[in-house]
């Protein structure tokens, strides 16, 4: 487990043309991850590091960045939750937009009914 931690994370110094894309740099920036090591106990950070990458999604970056063959049944399985993702934030879109337009509807019926 660290030690692939240790080979994704060596991908990223290995491969300069990665690391100093612009946009690459400035991600990173934004998405810094620092942790602490300690009573040298470096078994633990890297643990804690590899959590911090996987939620913070850089994990995914660096999968992606990775030539190597992905495949079909992980296409598959990316697509689905890309698209249960799509969908489930279409949903959300349409409820929040009913529930503004009754705020704006019942809003609206209030100012009517004070000016009558």
């Amino acid at each position: 487990m660290i030690s692939s931690v240790m080979k994704q994370v060596s991908t990223i110094f290995n491969r300069p043309n990665i690391a100093l894309n612009p946009l690459n740099w400035e991600l990173q920036q934004w998405r810094g991850i620092r942790v602490k090591v300690r009573n040298n106990n470096l078994d633990q950070a890297l643990f804690l590091m590899q959590r911090k990458m996987q939620s913070s999604g850089i994990e995914r970056l660096i999968k992606r960045e990775q030539l190597h063959h992905i495949k079909n049944s992980e296409k598959r399985v990316l697509a689905r939750k890309i698209l249960e993702r799509k969908i489930r934030s279409q949903e959300l879109a349409r409820k929040l937009k009913s529930i503004l337009i009754k705020k704006v509807r019942m809003s609206f019926n209030l100012k009517v009914a004070e000016v009558e």
